[in-house]
């Protein structure tokens, strides 16, 4: 505790977003706190986008879910890209700043409560090697970790390989996202038996078409795999 307390004499705790003094590490202030959209209440029960309404404990869909057969059972999200939330998940992606995954793993627990069980493995979606190479690390294992140390869960970060490189989909309409995307990822030759018969909660970063999550899905699919759920730490709505 005197350790502790030296530490933040010299460097004390700041905001996750900002540069701003906070009473504890891994926490926002006021001010990021309040421009981070945090999803509660009724969601889809698909994708987990906020929709309108008082949750009556019955599972909706929005109209994106309802017109998209989505491969995986339930998806939830716990941010909205957008805001503070799409400042976090840049810097967490592109910015090296790998510390964010705590913090997004002790929120992402709460948001996927419903979906955890005792028997639940956490998969994070795979990066190509040579984007894996380049970044460094993978963003969405960084948060599968942190999630499954606060959730008790194991997690499979090599259960699944993505054996082919797309382009950056930014710009892309939902088809497209899709198209690219069908079959890019498989299970792992050896480690991929892992997943067989177990309850699969696939992490990522951000969730926009759903794209990304259905070749996952169907990569966990393959391997056996008998429930697989998602999550994403941000959401992309439309009304975003």
């Amino acid at each position: 505790m005197i350790m502790q307390s030296l530490i933040h004499l010299i460097y004390p705790p700041q905001c996750l977003a900002c540069d701003a003094l906070t009473e504890s590490d891994f926490a926002l202030c006021g001010a990021c706190w309040r421009d981070t959209v945090f999803i509660g209440g009724l969601v889809c029960d698909a994708c987990g986008t906020p929709l309108l309404g008082e949750d009556t404990g019955e599972k909706e869909l929005c109209d994106d879910c309802i017109s998209i057969a989505r491969p995986w059972d339930r998806g939830r999200a716990t941010l909205m890209y957008r805001d503070t939330g799409r400042q976090l998940v840049l810097s967490l992606k592109h910015g090296d700043r790998t510390d964010l995954a705590r913090p997004a793993g002790r929120w992402m627990a709460q948001t996927a409560r419903d979906l955890i069980r005792e028997d639940t493995v956490i998969v994070p979606v795979p990066l190509h090697w040579s984007r894996l190479l380049r970044r460094k690390y993978n963003q969405a294992a960084e948060l599968a970790f942190a999630l499954g140390k606060v959730a008790g869960c194991a997690v499979l970060p090599d259960a699944l390989i993505r054996h082919t490189r797309t382009r950056p989909l930014e710009g892309h309409s939902r088809d497209q996202r899709f198209a690219a995307l069908q079959g890019t990822i498989s299970p792992h030759r050896k480690r991929g038996a892992a997943l067989q018969g177990k309850h699969v909660l696939i992490v990522d970063d951000v969730m926009t078409s759903g794209a990304t999550f259905a070749a996952t899905t169907e990569g966990c699919r393959s391997a056996g795999a008998t429930q697989i759920d998602v999550l994403a730490l941000a959401r992309v709505a439309k009304d975003a």
